[in-house]
């Protein structure tokens, strides 16, 4: 029961809809006693000989409309209630998809994608079932249970009611405790879901890399123990599932036995008649479905409860990142940024130490280092997905922790290392941060990203269907994608983290030289492990261990002697290896 205190604002905001539905309900409880009543007035008509055929047809009329009459409100009710219930599954998910789109990567860190697609259906579905069925049972439950024993009592015989009563309280004690029970094995079972949907999720995700290192047989077998732990938690639900509908059905198998071996008695004493104990009994058995949905609300109310837990923990994360109120000023600005130190939470080894620099609108920034040194780490920071500690960042002179976190954002077009592409057509792709694009401008940022040549060969161009995070395409294709979906968004800040890492060099130049003519007064930061990626940039940072251990353009850095002067050579007799004729090496070809 405590799902419903933990849905009051709901039920509060949606009254009209549930009250409109607990009044038909009310209402259907009533006209079902009717019938009951009619057939111990026939029975008894018939035994006394006053029953006529004219009066026989009435009656049996008057219990056709009433079922009639019965099917008709039912359907509205249904209406009424559980298209209020859908609302509040819409209202949920867009809860969780708004605070899932805010979380910073720390938050992703913790959580599992497979867990919390879990608590976005699964954990939902059972909130709204017991949100629309919990609302049924419980008032069908009470009002006609409640209903059967007034007119059993009152109108028929109270000794016999209080008789047939006596097995209640035990089934009641039994059924609280089932559902405490319940309630503790569903939220097993709940996480167990969420392991096995999350192994799903990464097996399908990774599905060409097993197959590619041959570990079909290895994952099938994890998939397997996580399915047989699974069903294990959800065996033990059953079991204490299980126990309800018997627990009913031996409390109303008594209470029959009571209701017929007491009612005997009265018959034959002269103290009721036998339509009289006809339709005690049929009211009787209207009693089975009140006690069968008390268990069933029991039931669906635990799982709901455990459900909305999980989904409550879930959107009420503290999230690492919080919104600023200072709107940005119109018109571009330059970026600072002074880290004194920075470490990711729940480290104590600082990433950056003594970063400084200052990006006025119109220059290009190259970031480069060895792996590991804090090149996306320095880019994390500018976007935002973590804050610095100790330190400052800066646009327009306003501290990005005070600025609206989604307007700073709407300043930035970002191409990570790793693209991704959605299920969909490619122009679609291309458009993903500017719907409103026309042909015209896709097509355009398609020839800057260099990639519009590949498009127009495939057999629908633009209207090519990708496939499953782009799986038709190369890593090339799909990083010149990218490029050309942040081009298009026209932005102030592009950032660039090793875009260029899977096209080739001659590609690579030619984007290069289409950047450098678009970027006009926009603000462009490239890192990158191929050096030769930077030589048209206005400063070079080169990061060792967190610090800046180098600093200043393409041609200053090859004349000073460093990491910078050292990987570009390295980098330029790979090239120069690379592009030898194949036979002039034909032994270490083979040997490699």
């Amino acid at each position: 029961m405590r799902l419903f205190a933990q849905l009051g604002w709901f039920f509060r905001r949606e009254w009209r809809q549930y009250l409109g539905a607990v009044i038909l309900l009310i209402i259907i409880a009533l006209l079902q006693l009717v019938s009951p009543r009619l057939v111990g007035v026939i029975i008894d008509s018939m035994m006394a000989g006053h029953l006529s055929r004219r009066h026989l047809a009435i009656w049996i009329g008057f219990i056709v409309f009433t079922a009639v009459l019965l099917y008709g409100l039912r359907y509205v009710w249904r209406i009424l209630l559980f298209g209020t219930a859908y609302r509040l599954a819409v209202e949920l998910r867009d809860s969780l998809y708004h605070f899932l789109s805010q979380q910073s990567p720390g938050f992703y860190l913790r959580h599992r994608t497979g867990d919390l697609m879990a608590r976005a259906t699964n954990d939902v579905d059972r909130v709204v079932f017991a949100a629309g069925e919990g609302v049924l049972t419980l008032v069908d439950s009470f009002v006609i249970g409640f209903s059967v024993l007034m007119v059993m009592s009152l109108k028929i015989s109270w000794e016999l009611t209080l008789l047939t009563l006596l097995p209640m309280p035990i089934m009641a004690f039994l059924v609280k405790r089932d559902g405490q029970c319940l309630h503790q094995h569903f939220r097993l079972a709940q996480a167990a879901f969420s392991s096995l949907n999350n192994q799903a999720q990464e097996n399908l995700t990774s599905i060409r890399m097993i197959k590619g290192f041959g570990l079909e047989e290895y994952q099938s077998a994890r998939f397997s123990a996580i399915a047989l732990e699974a069903g294990e938690k959800n065996m033990q639900v059953a079991r204490v599932d299980a126990r309800f509908d018997p627990t009913i059905y031996i409390a109303v198998g008594l209470s029959n036995l009571l209701a017929v071996s007491g009612g005997s008695w009265l018959v034959i004493r002269g103290l009721m008649t036998l339509g009289q104990l006809t339709s005690f009994l049929m009211y009787l058995g209207l009693m089975i479905w009140p006690m069968l949905a008390l268990a069933w609300m029991f039931n669906i109310v635990e799982r709901g409860s455990a459900a909305y837990s999980r989904i409550r923990q879930t959107l009420e994360t503290h999230s690492e990142i919080k919104d600023g109120q200072l709107s940005l000023p119109e018109g571009r600005g330059a970026l600072s940024v002074g880290i004194v130190a920075f470490a990711y939470p729940h480290t104590k080894k600082y990433a950056l130490r003594d970063i400084h620099l200052t990006l006025v609108p119109g220059k290009m920034l190259g970031v480069c280092g060895p792996t590991g040194a804090g090149k996306s780490t320095l880019l994390a920071l500018i976007l935002r997905q973590f804050d610095v500690s100790n330190g400052e960042i800066c646009f327009h002179d306003l501290p990005l922790t005070s600025l609206v976190l989604d307007q700073w954002r709407q300043r930035l077009a970002v191409v990570s290392q790793t693209s991704f592409l959605f299920s969909d057509s490619i122009s679609n792709n291309i458009a993903l941060g500017r719907p409103e694009a026309t042909a015209k401008q896709i097509e355009e940022s398609a020839r800057l990203a260099c990639v519009h040549e590949d498009i127009i060969s495939l057999s629908k161009g633009y209207q090519t269907q990708v496939g499953d995070r782009g799986v038709m395409l190369s890593g090339g294709q799909k990083q010149r994608l990218s490029i050309a979906r942040a081009l298009l968004m026209d932005a102030e800040i592009l950032v660039l983290d090793d875009a260029l890492s899977a096209v080739d060099s001659q590609t690579e130049h030619r984007i290069l030289d289409n950047l450098y003519r678009w970027g006009g007064d926009r603000t462009v930061i490239i890192t990158a492990h191929r050096l030769s990626a930077l030589r048209g940039v206005n400063e070079i940072l080169v990061l060792k261990e967190g610090k800046i251990s180098q600093r200043g353009n393409h041609m200053s850095l090859l004349q000073e002697r460093g990491w910078y002067r050292d990987m570009y050579g390295y980098q330029q007799q790979e090239a120069a290896f690379e592009q030898e004729p194949y036979s002039s090496h034909p032994k270490e070809v083979r040997g490699a």
